[in-house]
């Protein structure tokens, strides 16, 4: 397994896509790409896959959020019974709470000051309750309560999937520390108690079906598996097991995103995010290994960065979607050309995310870890 002096160019490559689907899926929400000139020229299948793979993508992002974590926690401590609490809690602090302070901060102007995007519009909908369900690691479950929040504030559900599992994860690591193979089976149960944490909330309300921690926290515990596997039985990127793996999972994760209601109709509607989530660590396995890394590198380089910058972009972007949304109905609305707005959405959604990383995040995660005496290590 080769140790990547900074990032691995596969893993950002895979988040670039995921990013990349999301600010897709949002802008596509309001201006669905089957509708504009473009259905005439590209396939429906490609088209709705690109509007509306946003859900699957975060998914993803699940996955590689534990496979990342993880890896960071064994190159450290070496095992996730070694885990040292205080360090772990203040690292993820640094990473996340500069931007979200901030993106709250903003937010909260933005709605005292009457601005129409940034108004809650449920009468059990309040700006207190809503940051306090931010801070508390349940806004999904505020949104499927209350309704759906403004859309700056809505994207912010899957944080509270990732802090409630990152808040337990290391509790979890240091009662077991005792018992490694107990921990290992425990993180494996959780990742293919997927089905079961689809099928809970078969009959829940949309909101809750397309936000529950259930199904979160199943995605995030395969990439922990995947991390674990990754450092018990090290590939090499020429060994054929990895060469499988990159080929099977790229295949499983294109099919899923691609012609998602096929798999599951032959997999079955609650085993096909099993089938993903399995090809999502499939890919990451190879990825960690070298698998297609020369490769990736001989691409350009901007996909990469998008995924370098996920985070930032994701906190960020839906302050050019809703503008861009709001330009293109004041210019009467050509859904002949509304795929164009997709272009200039992207990239101003980029460069903002890299002005977010460059002037607060990057700063801010370096100042803090020399406040916390942390060892200095890159943004995970």
């Amino acid at each position: 397994m080769p140790a990547f002096a900074g990032r691995n160019p596969g893993i950002d490559l895979l988040r670039g896509v995921a990013i990349i689907l999301v600010v897709i899926h949002h802008l596509a929400l309001r201006i669905p790409l089957s509708k504009t000139g473009l259905a005439e020229y590209v396939p429906l299948l490609l088209l709705k896959a690109l509007s509306w793979d946003g859900g699957k993508a975060v998914k993803l992002f699940f996955v590689i959020s534990g496979f990342l974590i993880t890896d960071h926690t064994l190159r450290r401590w070496g095992s996730l019974g070694s885990m040292q609490a205080r360090p772990f809690m203040a690292r993820r602090f640094c990473r996340l709470m500069p931007c979200l302070l901030v993106l709250l901060a903003v937010l909260s102007v933005f709605k005292l000051a009457g601005l129409p995007d940034f108004q809650f519009h449920h009468p059990e909908q309040s700006l207190s309750r809503a940051v306090f369900s931010v801070f508390f690691m349940h806004l999904n479950l505020y949104e499927t309560l209350t309704g759906y929040l403004p859309p700056n504030w809505d994207v912010l559900w899957s944080l509270s999937v990732e802090e409630v599992f990152y808040t337990a994860f290391p509790l979890v690591c240091l009662v077991l520390a005792r018992w490694p193979s107990v921990l290992g089976i425990v993180f494996a149960c959780l990742a293919l108690a997927l089905p079961y944490a689809e099928w809970l909330i078969r009959d829940a309300k949309d909101i809750w079906q397309d936000e529950a921690y259930g199904p979160g926290l199943c995605s995030i515990a395969m990439g922990v598996c995947a991390a674990l596997v990754a450092h018990k039985f090290p590939l090499s990127a020429q060994s054929r097991t990895a060469q499988c793996m990159g080929v099977l999972g790229s295949i499983g994760v294109g099919l899923y995103l691609l012609g998602g209601p096929s798999v599951s109709s032959v997999l079955g509607y609650y085993c096909a995010p099993l089938f993903y989530t399995l090809s999502c660590a499939a890919l990451l396995l190879a990825f960690q290994a070298g698998w297609g890394c020369a490769a990736v590198m001989r691409l350009p380089a901007w996909p990469r960065r998008w995924g370098q910058m996920s985070y930032e972009i994701y906190l960020s972007h839906m302050f050019i979607v809703m503008p861009a949304v709001h330009g293109f109905k004041a210019t009467g609305q050509n859904w002949q050309l509304g795929w164009v707005w997709f272009f200039p959405v992207l990239l101003c959604a980029y460069y903002l995310g890299l002005a977010v990383e460059r002037f607060l995040s990057r700063p801010a995660d370096r100042a803090l870890q020399r406040l916390f005496r942390l060892r200095q290590v890159a943004p995970v």
